[in-house]
């Protein structure tokens, strides 16, 4: 894993004012040296500057970047960040058609790739992926992305020049870009936060390549395209062959992804989907007489206060007990505090650039910086859910009769403590509905699809662009930040193209929840583990976390200087702050409910004062 970033402007000569340039490029490097903490580089041409922060998994020797080929008097560089996890196999068949080899890099294979096949090779890759190409010769510059957003990649445009970073940050190292936050800025913010609308950064002229796309410009173009797109096909395969397809992706793809020259470990919740990825990686390598590593997460004093409830009906560590015992791995059980947790809140925004998922994201943040002592390379069980439909609001006739986010679907909460000259001028349920429907509108549908699986396919392709991806946002961020590289095997596009078109029936059989998962998996896990009612990822019950909070934010409110409190209405957090939180009922997701709207807000202020942002 790697950080990426440049800039490119066919009227400017940089080489020419080398001492200028390679120094912005140096700041695009440092501000974003955590995502590469073992290696740097640049690369400067007259039209074009590339800058790279490596982590190094794959080829240690080798492989730095910015990695440049020169063909014919033709001159190629690329920057990478990400995995290629059929890597070899494309290297085998680009050997077969003539091309040389340096590195044992999956950086080079890409560009290997570009220069036997163009910019269409990109579809042949199985990964995790943001990248550009520079290619001398026709004058282009190439960016693309992986198909499902796993790994990120902005961009903005200052006057004539374009700027693109792996993270927002990378973008305001470039002279004169600012962070500027406008009404549409502050809607993303608050109306559907800690989600945004794809595409976006944000912050006002901040954009972001859309999954599965690649953009090209040159001296007269810019051209944006679709290289993937999902698709609606009928399903013909039986119950049975069905299974067994899904159970063969699933092996395919966790060992498609252990793929690394440094050890691997897994995550383990002791919920189906993580207890999965971790049966295929410790079978696979105790075949090699080597031990998988394991990490489970917990918060201080949960045994004592946990009530057990709809969204999480039990607490993890007997079943993670259970898996650790059944697959032979070697455990770290990890815990996190109240006071880590709230520092951690704002190291959450520094590895986002944006609010986040609070706590949530804080202590996932704690929880890798914990893990990378350990190992570098982790998969985790992300992204089952979305895929296949485990999520309550899967299965919710109030989800399926309401016109808007499933798990976000009252406006209300998110203005508990917000101004009402704000609430009215930001018009924040319209501006969330047409970013709903917008997404609706894109739904792929069948022809022959009854009414209820029309709306079946809209709730999952919802899934897919909005809450999947802001939780690999939240994966990325909190691993990158502490230089982990977090793998996501769910999330392969194989898996998701042909779950997708699966009939609900066969997805959920007998109502089961994420019952076609279950029979998948029934080779790999125990009964008690493989039938387990799905608990989310654990949060914090202690009473005095949130009292925490209200002191911090009382404090926060008592600085004349704090900038949200223009955005605040003084005395709706007062009541908010003296009304006992509802944990049972979140205003986003499962996870979270009242302590979570506080840290949200000390969130917004602290990335509003620390970024700088200016409000227009």
């Amino acid at each position: 894993m790697c950080g990426i970033a440049g800039f490119f402007n066919p009227k400017e000569n940089y080489t020419n004012e080398r001492q200028k340039w390679l120094p912005i490029l140096e700041r695009m490097n440092q501000v974003q040296k955590h995502r590469g903490p073992d290696g740097s580089g640049t690369y400067l041409c007259p039209s074009c500057g590339f800058a790279h922060v490596r982590l190094k998994i794959i080829d240690l020797l080798t492989g730095e970047q910015p990695m440049i080929k020169r063909k014919n008097g033709r001159e190629f560089a690329i920057v990478f960040n990400g995995e290629i996890y059929n890597m070899n196999e494309l290297k085998e068949s680009l050997m077969a058609e003539g091309a040389v080899f340096e590195t044992a890099s999956d950086t080079e294979v890409i560009l290997n790739g570009y220069l036997l096949h163009g910019i269409k090779f990109v579809k042949q890759l199985n990964g995790i992926f943001a990248a550009a190409i520079w290619d001398s010769y026709s004058g282009k510059l190439h960016l693309f992305r992986d198909r499902l957003g796993v790994k990120p990649l902005f961009y903005t445009k200052h006057e004539d020049t374009f700027i693109f970073s792996s993270e927002i940050k990378g973008l305001f190292a470039y002279p004169d870009v600012s962070p500027i936050l406008d009404k549409h800025g502050l809607c993303e913010i608050f109306a559907l936060g800690p989600a945004k609308t794809y595409g976006k950064g944000v912050f006002q002229n901040v954009f972001e390549v859309l999954p599965g796309h690649m953009i090209t410009l040159d001296s007269y173009s810019y051209t944006d395209n679709a290289y993937w797109k999902l698709e609606s096909r009928p399903h013909e395969d039986s119950f049975e062959d069905t299974i067994e397809k899904t159970a063969w992706l699933l092996t395919d793809a966790v060992q498609m992804q252990m793929l690394s020259d440094i050890p691997i470990s897994t995550f383990l919740s002791g919920g189906i989907d993580s207890s999965l990825v971790t049966a295929v990686c410790a079978k696979e390598l105790k075949n090699q007489g080597k031990q998988l590593n394991t990490f489970s997460f917990d918060f201080t004093n949960n045994q004592k206060y946990f009530k057990s409830n709809a969204f999480q009906p039990s607490q993890d560590r007997p079943f993670v007990e259970q898996m650790v015992s059944f697959s032979d791995t070697n455990h770290h059980f990890l815990e996190c505090g109240n006071t880590e947790m709230l520092k951690c809140l704002y190291k959450a925004v520094d590895a986002r650039d944006l609010p986040c998922m609070a706590d949530v994201e804080s202590s996932m943040l704690y929880f890798c910086s914990k893990v990378k002592p350990y190992n570098t390379v982790t998969l985790t069980g992300e992204c089952a859910d979305e895929i296949f439909g485990g999520y309550p609001w899967f299965h919710s006739k109030e989800a399926f009769e309401t016109d808007a986010f499933p798990w976000s679907k009252s406006m209300a909460p998110r203005q508990t403590m917000l101004d009402d000259a704000l609430i009215k001028e930001l018009g924040m349920e319209e501006y969330a509905h047409a970013a709903y429907e917008k997404t609706i509108h894109e739904t792929p549908l069948l022809s022959e699809d009854s009414p209820e699986e029309k709306r079946r396919r809209e709730i999952a392709y919802l899934n897919l662009r909005w809450f999947m991806v802001t939780l690999l946002d939240r994966m990325d961020r909190t691993s990158m930040y502490n230089g982990l590289e977090a793998r996501v095997p769910f999330a392969d596009h194989r898996i998701v193209e042909y779950v997708f078109n699966i009939p609900w029936e066969m997805k959920c059989p007998d109502g089961i929840v994420k019952g076609l998962l279950r029979h998948a998996g029934a080779n790999h896990l125990p009964k008690e583990i493989l039938w387990r009612k799905k608990s989310p990822y654990p949060k914090t019950y202690d009473p005095s976390y949130e009292k925490l909070l209200g002191r911090q934010l009382r404090e926060v409110l008592s600085s004349p200087s704090a900038p949200i409190r223009k955005l605040l209405d003084f005395k709706k957090v007062k009541s908010f702050l003296n009304s006992p939180s509802d944990y049972g009922k979140p205003w986003y997701g499962q996870l979270m409910a009242g302590p979570q709207m506080l840290a949200y807000m000390l969130q917004v202020n602290y990335w509003l004062e620390t970024y700088h942002v200016q409000i227009v």
